[in-house]
């Protein structure tokens, strides 16, 4: 390889194995190109830059063989097999077809030459060549056809350059294919027809590593929602007002109302006239018009607001990888291409392919009814579905569908949303009242009716004149129509009197929505409207969650100077804070670094890089994580075993709860270096120690390590180093403790559970005022596994003490 070849390493190495070595990034793409425009058009030019082919055409095509025999090394398919399996009438016609493609360069289908001898436009076309051929590892499916069919022609005039406008994105992608993978688990499919998670990584043109780049590229969100979907479902359409009308129009009140006006228009007409004839009819057809608007209107309002409420309720945010940093975005902003990151407690917003993490099991149950927990990973299953729950370890994965695409919306789509026609309690027992008045109304009123007909026709009743309104057949037929129709219309009267039409019109959203209150049930506000006790988490509602450390213990000294920690020890805890951690730093050209991860994460790794002038990228690259345990509720620790890449030795760090931690320690560091042992005394003042910390609303957090055993994979749990307790500061939220006391003015007790050291939880109870000086901190204070060891009846007898 001569010294102009060289320098085409890269190009060659796309030619030759199908993948892009510009790792999907524009600027190296760029610079392939032009390496590769450079040395296509040197063909047949010496290393003096002149044309060794002496203006013969035979020498010339001698040289196109030599590089066409150097850039296609010779019918290596991309997959780098041998194509032509060694057979040389074989690999004589691969070269062939190379050579044809080469020298067809400016040439249309017609055989013509399309640049008409005009240097510049040969150079264009040499542009459009070289574009198709580096663009030949992304789309395997020419290079394919191009290699096994003869007849498979290209026109390179007919080939738009990268900045044509016309040029659709993601062109020959199967969307439907990529959802099908996913949704039907097909590792066969992923392996064999996408070549792996990797290649579906670019052929998607996103990155692992830094995510889609859309800082600088307005359009690339638009054009991924264009062609792949967005992550939105089909939701049957709102009701009308006109659909409202006609359901008011079904209620049998209303049916009954409009009938008697019509007989009591009727009856006026004909005995008064029209001139005033239609007042009684009239009337009552008025106020049940404006009963059905003032109905249909209210209804309408509601159902709009239900909605709007719904909404914001599902707009979750989902933390993704762009622009090589972690950002948090709309549920709905997914697109295809997106790195997401997952952790405990997370549900994966769309489908897609795991990229990598550590232990990550998701809960499949909402979609295949299946209870055990599914183990997510590279080689065996990869697949992520929408819709399911991450219940242990983190990862990133890469989404392939969204929207109505995958198996989660096209069930959303085909679920018609009722919760628009929800009755609470409270409408349901309006109703019920409306229709128990409303059935003792028709009743009086055929009572009325009945005595009314009875005593007229057994001539009980007179008329204005003292005489008598029936004396049988002298009674003329006019007379006894007219009476007919007065019984009527009393009976009419005491019907429309009895039906309270308007009652249910009392329940109305207006005083919610003015509140911002997210209520995913309306049933719920009349159920908190009889509520006497509130059960309300610490962390991020009674504080703000914003955590910072403002105490560090080393042994059972305060710290104040990282100057005093031996550089050992303080190595050790730059390990402990960069490497056991789910939390991510990105360092950026203009400002600070950006940390992200849970407040507590994003404390621990605040501070190690401020106090212990820790680097966490570059402790991730010299160190190999082996095995995670992902911190969870139940045993409040994480742990990892990790391994340094220079001396190959491999270390146990342990970070939790300060009293969990503690247990795991036979011994600990001190400021100087040294390890001293944990006997009963030093147990005791340790503890004392994490006492007075968390008595100050201080969550206390401790770090442990071992030297581990090469051996094995597990993470040492007994004999821990201790490496130091930190205590995190939460500041209670504004105006709680004015809110506490509202709640106990008006009857409504508040009861705070938290995963926090006992110690800590009364501090905060203090600060908030839920609990009062002089209280018995026995009864009031209470841990979980001693209330779960209650019986119900002691539970009954104590749970409002707590």
């Amino acid at each position: 390889m001569d010294k102009h070849t060289s320098k085409y390493s890269d190009t060659i190495t796309l030619l030759n194995n199908g993948r892009d070595s510009s790792q999907g990034r524009p600027y190296k793409r760029l610079q392939l190109v032009f390496r590769a425009v450079y040395f296509l058009t040197s063909i047949g030019r010496n290393s003096n830059g002149r044309d060794s082919s002496h203006g013969k055409p035979h020498k010339r095509l001698q040289l196109v063989f030599r590089a066409v025999y150097f850039l296609t090394s010779i019918g290596r398919n991309s997959n780098g097999r041998d194509s032509s399996h060694g057979k040389p009438h074989k690999r004589l016609q691969l070269v062939f077809r190379a050579v044809y493609f080469l020298t067809s360069i400016g040439r249309n289908s017609n055989g013509r030459d399309s640049s008409h001898g005009k240097p510049h436009k040969r150079l264009q076309l040499v542009f459009r060549a070289v574009y198709f051929l580096t663009s030949i590892g992304r789309n395997t499916l020419v290079l394919s056809r191009w290699l096994h069919d003869p007849s498979y022609v290209i026109e390179i005039g007919s080939i738009h350059d990268h900045n044509d406008e016309k040029r659709q994105p993601f062109h020959g992608i199967d969307k439907e294919a990529l959802a099908k993978l996913v949704r039907e688990k097909d590792l066969n499919s992923l392996l064999i027809h996408f070549g792996g998670v990797q290649r579906v990584v670019e052929i998607l043109e996103s990155d692992q590593e830094a995510g889609l780049t859309v800082m600088h590229d307005e359009k690339e969100l638009t054009q991924r929602k264009e062609t792949f979907g967005t992550n939105v479902y089909d939701r049957p359409k709102a009701k009308s007002f006109l659909s409202f009308m006609a359901e008011s129009f079904k209620d049998t009140s209303i049916i009954i109302l409009l009938v008697c006006s019509v007989l009591s228009l009727g009856f006026g007409i004909k005995r008064y006239g029209p001139k005033e004839g239609w007042y009684a009819g009239g009337s009552i057809i008025v106020a049940v018009a404006l009963v059905l608007a003032v109905s249909s209107i209210s209804n309408f309002k509601k159902s709009r607001q239900v909605l709007k409420l719904s909404e914001e309720s599902k707009d979750i945010k989902v933390t993704v990888v762009r622009d090589e940093r972690r950002q948090e975005v709309s549920i709905f902003d997914i697109v295809v291409g997106d790195v997401v990151c997952l952790k405990i407690g997370d549900k994966i917003p769309a489908d897609g392919l795991f990229l990598d993490g550590l232990s990550l099991q998701v809960d499949e149950s909402s979609m295949t009814g299946e209870s055990d927990n599914v183990q997510i990973n590279e080689t065996q299953n990869p697949f992520l579905v929408c819709g399911t729950k991450v219940m242990d370890g983190y990862g990133h994965m890469l989404v392939t569908s969204v929207g109505k695409n995958n198996a989660w919306g096209q069930i959303m789509c085909t679920i018609t949303d009722d919760e628009n026609n929800e009755q609470t309690p409270l409408m349901h027992r309006f109703n019920n009242l409306t229709k128990w008045i409303g059935d003792a109304g028709l009743l009086v009123a055929f009572l009325v009716l009945v005595t009314l007909m009875i005593s007229y026709f057994m001539g009980h009743t007179e008329n204005d004149n003292g005489q008598k309104e029936f004396i049988g057949s002298k009674t003329k037929a006019d007379d006894i129509m007219n009476s007919l129709v007065d019984i009527i219309a009393a009976a009419v009267t005491v019907m429309v009197v009895a039906i309270p039409e308007g009652l249910p019109l009392a329940v109305t959203l207006r005083k919610m929505m003015l509140d911002r209150a997210m209520v995913r049930k309306l049933s719920a506000c009349e159920t908190m409207g009889s509520a006497t006790t509130i059960c309300t988490d610490k962390t991020g509602i009674l504080t703000l969650n914003q955590m910072q450390i403002t105490e560090f213990l080393l042994g059972t000294e305060m710290i104040t100077m990282t100057s005093q920690i031996a550089p050992k020890v303080l190595e050790l805890l730059q390990e402990a804070a960069g490497l056991n951690t789910t939390g991510d730093v990105y360092t950026t050209p203009f400002g600070p670094p950006e940390i992200c991860g849970c407040p507590t994460e994003k404390a621990i790794l605040s501070w190690a890089m401020t106090s212990l002038l820790g680097n966490s990228n570059r402790i991730k690259q010299e160190y190999r994580i082996l095995h995670v345990k992902v911190f969870n509720s139940q045993k409040k620790r994480s742990g990892v075993l990790v391994t340094k890449n220079s001396t190959g030795k491999f270390h146990t760090h342990w970070k939790g709860a300060a009293e969990m931690i503690l247990a795991m320690c036979s011994s600990y560091y001190v400021k100087s270096g040294k390890i001293a042992p944990i006997n009963q005394e030093e147990r005791k003042e340790l503890e004392l120690k994490i006492k007075y910390m968390a008595s100050k609303s201080l969550r206390c957090i401790a770090f442990a390590y071992k030297e581990s055993n090469a051996k094995t994979q597990n993470l040492e749990e007994t004999e821990l180093t201790l490496l130091g307790l930190v205590g995190l500061k939460d500041p209670c939220r504004p105006g709680v403790k004015e809110a506490v006391e509202s709640c106990r003015d008006a009857g409504v007790g508040i009861k705070m559970i938290t995963g926090d050291n006992v110690f800590t939880a009364k501090s905060i109870a203090f600060e908030c005022g839920i609990l009062q000086p002089g209280e018995d901190l026995n009864i009031a204070v209470i841990e979980g596994p001693a209330f779960r060891n209650y019986s119900q009846e002691e539970r009954i007898k104590i749970v409002e003490k707590i």
